[in-house]
């Protein structure tokens, strides 16, 4: 199983960290020990002092296919769930400056908490889903699915060029502004539509 993390899909998150408009989407992996399921806490890590947090809508992979063309893409995946991204942004922002690898500020253990997965066919439109997260209460990023750079079809034509997609891979699909920092002792909720869909308290 592999987590395929899509960065820079949402232009206001792009330009709110500076960065320039892709024009291809951006992917990086992030192990399975980076997933953190049935709303179990988020232990900050010892070795960062700044740890953001990114809601992303998650689509999960239903068969295996390699060289996919995007009109054929929505037959690859029929679940969908809610993740967190966790960064490291001290570590990014050093290892970015320096021009090395990032995987450790975004692939560490349990940087993944995710939601369980509910049927796409629960909602009307999946391209136009609205998804949001709230720190202590207060909504801190609001995104739909319609905003995405690069839809969820078109990621998948693109990435399965490279790797093949596998049953159970799941694709974090990039974060809408408002990203912040989180703290111990903080509480994070993430939502599709209405529904409460993860908890995860920060430890």
């Amino acid at each position: 199983m592999k987590i395929i993390c899509i960065g820079r899909n949402y232009t206001d998150h792009v330009r709110e960290l500076n960065n320039d408009l892709p024009a291809e989407p951006l992917f990086f992996l992030k192990p399975d020990t980076a997933l953190v399921i049935r709303n179990r806490p988020f232990f900050y890590p010892e070795f960062s002092n700044e740890i953001h947090y990114e809601v992303e809508l998650v689509y999960r992979i239903c068969k295996v296919g390699k060289y996919i063309q995007q009109r054929f893409a929505h037959n690859y995946y029929n679940e969908i769930a809610v993740g967190i991204d966790f960064t490291a942004r001290d570590l990014q922002r050093e290892a970015i400056a320096k021009g090395l690898p990032w995987e450790k500020t975004k692939g560490f253990d349990r940087s993944a908490p995710i939601s369980s997965f509910v049927p796409i066919s629960a909602f009307p439109d999946i391209k136009n889903l609205n998804f949001s997260l709230k720190k202590n209460g207060e909504t801190v990023q609001q995104g739909n699915s319609s905003q995405m750079i690069f839809s969820i079809d078109q990621i998948i034509a693109h990435v399965s060029q490279f790797i093949t997609l596998k049953t159970g891979d799941m694709f974090f699909t990039g974060t809408p502004s408002g990203i912040g920092p989180v703290n111990i002792g903080d509480r994070l909720e993430a939502f599709i539509e209405d529904t409460l869909m993860l908890g995860c308290n920060i430890r």
